[in-house]
């Protein structure tokens, strides 16, 4: 870890790198090293030679194949996307994607509602939906939501962390957590935690037909920090608080 190496900071502020620390970094982003493992939140470092297979390491590629790899790699793990969005994964530029993608082995695809040019993964396209079963809440930094104007595009849903927002300027907390239902987005929940009790301490609905579900959510996101109870404090739209505190008080019976 960095504190093996000397020392992570040199001030008591997070930001505030050691120079070990910054050399560390560094040598992570050119992959001369690698992250093994986390302690915590801690990064675990190796050698790159020492950790990463063989036969991952005996391929000399040049930039335009490392681009086309990374290319195609974010289309199969984003499904389908625009030029952006395949941008956006691996933080490339658009030119970069503009260069490679037509040798990428993703398809061009039209979808509807977009108006602009989309490519997706074959594999993606062949395969059967897996459903929409899972109800969870999810972290502002899921992959699911992370770049606003897809997440916008595909759920018609606009969320943003206020964690760096002034408390008086916040809408929907600290922490918003998005809730995942049925394949669609139907609130939002900002978590604490008081002893053995979960804290929804604000509740944004879509509607009533979404109280189960965020119930749902929240009993589940109780368990993830070993609570046994849930607390709702306030609710965005006053009429709905009594549905979801209802369905919380029967699942919780």
């Amino acid at each position: 870890t960095a504190t093996d190496l000397g020392g992570a900071k040199r001030t008591s502020e997070w930001w505030d790198w050691s120079g070990t620390k910054v050399a560390v970094e560094r040598a992570l982003m050119y992959g001369e090293v690698v992250c093994v493992e986390r302690r915590g939140w801690k990064r675990v470092y190796d050698l790159a030679e020492r950790a990463v297979p063989a036969a991952l390491l005996h391929d000399d590629l040049d930039d335009t194949e490392c681009l086309r790899r990374l290319v195609r790699l974010a289309g199969q793990s984003l499904g389908v996307g625009t030029r952006a969005d395949i941008a956006d994964y691996h933080r490339l530029k658009a030119e970069q994607v503009d260069a490679v993608i037509a040798d990428s082995g993703l398809v061009p695809v039209t979808v509807a509602g977009w108006g602009r040019p989309a490519w997706a993964d074959p594999a993606a396209l062949e395969t059967a939906p897996r459903g929409r079963h899972r109800t969870t809440l999810l972290s502002p930094f899921d992959s699911l939501i992370w770049e606003r104007a897809r997440t916008e595009r595909i759920f018609g849903f606009t969320h943003r962390l206020e964690a760096y927002v002034p408390r008086q300027k916040r809408v929907h907390g600290y922490f918003a957590m998005p809730v995942l239902a049925g394949g669609r987005l139907v609130g939002r929940v900002d978590p604490a935690r008081e002893g053995r009790t979960l804290v929804a301490k604000q509740v944004t609905l879509d509607g009533p037909k979404a109280a189960p579900a965020v119930a749902r959510a929240l009993v589940e996101a109780a368990s993830w920090v070993d609570c046994t109870n849930v607390r709702v404090e306030r609710v965005e739209t006053p009429d709905l608080r009594e549905p979801l505190t209802r369905e919380l008080a029967r699942l919780l019976d």
